[in-house]
């Protein structure tokens, strides 16, 4: 890795902590919120890349959701609830840069 990308991943690693991400551990869930709906996610290490698997519930009334998805390195997915008419979507960013994967909240109004 040259001196510049190394910086380069510094810096990113260094804007996803400072802005409320929370590092997750390989097999090991983490309690995650999008608007009105709790969860959990946590990711395995595969040949393919680190599987992201996140399973989020609204009420005993409504059905459970779940999602997977596979992130190389540096990539990133976004889960995003619509809440009520008028209101702003909740969103939550999952991102893997090199070997580390973080989860945050993003702020309303995307």
């Amino acid at each position: 890795m040259s001196l510049r990308a190394a910086i380069v991943s510094v810096a990113l690693v260094a804007s996803v902590a400072s802005a409320g991400a929370v590092e997750l551990n390989a097999g090991s869930a983490s309690r995650i919120e999008i608007g009105d709906r709790k969860g959990v996610v946590y990711y395995t290490v595969e040949p393919a890349g680190y599987r992201v698997v996140a399973g989020l519930a609204r009420g005993k009334d409504v059905p459970p959701l779940r999602f997977e998805t596979t992130l190389a390195g540096d990539q990133r997915v976004l889960a995003l609830s619509p809440q009520g008419l008028g209101q702003p979507v909740a969103a939550l960013e999952i991102v893997r840069q090199g070997d580390r994967v973080y989860v945050r909240p993003l702020g309303a109004g995307l």
